[in-house]
């Protein structure tokens, strides 16, 4: 006969917690909320506590009992604006991954985690589901000395492959606030994102299948589609966005062309309003799977003509972009780009769109995101030799095959008017465009 877990207070689950341990909170919308707040009361009695989180949605309380950084250390594989607040007081640091790559992390890398806890949906029928965030998690709970669940009544239930732990493989279970998962906004688009999502969504045909990244440029290219007469469209994607929704209600969205999943919009978390975590509760037209499924790019290939769409914020006039850090200050993660890039690139008809504005403001001076050279400390999230489209507001062009010269040209043109004379004389006084060049 299978155990049961032990069911005790979130009090009694902070205690089980020593100076020195590692512990995990996993990603999105399963970070506790409860345990956090126990944790967060016995701050004066830790020391060195490390913690491992991604994209925390809701305010921690173990951050904010720890002003100095010397009870808890904020572990982030991948930085929301919360996150990244504290990054930049020094009190929370980054871990590089590729998103496809954390359940091997776990499995053949780290040394065993001390303690997990994870909100789940109340236990049915011997398992305790993770929600809107299979991610990982199944990866760190083999990998866990202690796995502790906090019920929350709230979550909505995903049908997905390793979305589920059972029960005997839970050492305690705590109750949980029964607050809802944490709401992602979606941005409006502006003028510049449609501009770019026009540009996109005239390569997507019929039966294409999507991966749409975070923010307005990449849902813009959502609402655009829905325009366009497309139908039959997939989704394989990581995260599930309102905007994915919207198409599915509008009739555009079907998968019936898929070759992996068919009929099932596949993604590793979701991220949206009430509206979208109630579509997914328990729909089988919407599953949740591991990352190592859904961001793998011979899986992503396996359906055809996928079409990946993700945000750079900047890129050097041969192809490298970098869109997780503005120099040394790092602002998000690699996610799942690279990734979808390389997924896509291999998909048979496939296309991987790295998408950006021509310019941002910074102090009240206008800037050019396309550069000669990247922000010192930048880090390159994709390498020039995987970049395919580039799009900004002023044009679209396919870098592959293209040599240096041809690429510094093509990147000109689609650069601000305003920074195009000195870009092109940048680039010939570095020889990245010959002197003679038609």
């Amino acid at each position: 006969m299978r155990s049961t877990p032990k069911r005790i207070s979130p009090a009694e689950a902070a205690a089980l917690v020593k100076s020195g341990d590692w512990i995990d909170y996993g990603a999105g919308a399963v970070q506790p909320s409860a345990f956090d707040r126990a944790l967060a009361a016995r701050a004066p009695e830790l020391r060195g506590v490390k913690i491992r989180a991604n994209f925390t949605g809701a305010a921690r309380a173990v951050l904010e009992a720890d002003p100095t950084g010397e009870h808890f250390t904020w572990l982030s594989w991948h930085m929301s604006a919360y996150d990244r607040a504290y990054a930049d007081r020094g009190l929370a640091h980054y871990i590089p991954m590729n998103f496809g790559e954390a359940p091997d992390y776990y499995r053949r890398f780290l040394p065993p985690v001390d303690l997990i806890c994870i909100q789940a949906a109340p236990m049915g029928g011997g398992w305790f589901n993770f929600g809107v965030a299979a991610t990982y998690v199944r990866a760190i709970t083999e990998r866990a000395r202690c796995v502790v669940i906090e019920e929350n009544p709230a979550l909505p239930v995903m049908l997905g492959s390793e979305n589920a732990i059972h029960a005997s493989d839970v050492s305690y279970v705590i109750p949980g606030d029964g607050a809802p998962p944490p709401e992602l906004p979606n941005p409006p688009a502006s003028d510049v994102d449609r501009a770019v999502a026009k540009r996109i969504a005239e390569h997507i045909e019929h039966g294409a299948c999507l991966q749409i990244g975070v923010g307005g440029m990449p849902n813009a290219v959502c609402s655009l589609l829905r325009e366009t007469g497309v139908r039959d469209l997939g989704i394989h994607t990581e995260l599930l966005t309102e905007s994915m929704l919207e198409l599915y209600e509008a009739g555009v969205i079907t998968g019936a062309r898929k070759q992996l999943n068919r009929g099932q919009m596949v993604c590793t978390f979701a991220g949206g309003s009430r509206a979208l975590y109630a579509f997914a509760h328990r729909n089988p037209a919407a599953q949740s799977f591991a990352v190592d499924y859904t961001n793998a790019p011979d899986v992503i290939a396996r359906n055809d003509d996928v079409i990946a769409i993700n945000s750079t914020t900047q890129l050097d006039l041969q192809g490298q972009a970098a869109s997780e850090s503005d120099g040394h200050r790092h602002i998000s993660g690699t996610g799942g780009q690279l990734q979808f890039v390389r997924g896509a690139y291999a998909s048979r008809g496939g296309k991987a769109f790295l998408c950006l504005p021509s310019t941002y403001e910074k102090r009240g001076v206008r800037k050019s995101r396309i550069v000669t050279t990247l922000t010192p400390g930048n880090i390159v999230t994709t390498p020039r030799t995987d970049v395919m489209y580039v799009v900004t507001e002023h044009g679209c062009v396919n870098l592959k095959g293209m040599s240096v010269p041809e690429r510094a040209t093509a990147l000109i043109a689609l650069a601000h008017p305003d920074f195009r004379e000195a870009l092109a004389r940048e680039a010939r006084e570095l020889n990245l465009i010959p002197r003679i060049w038609v």
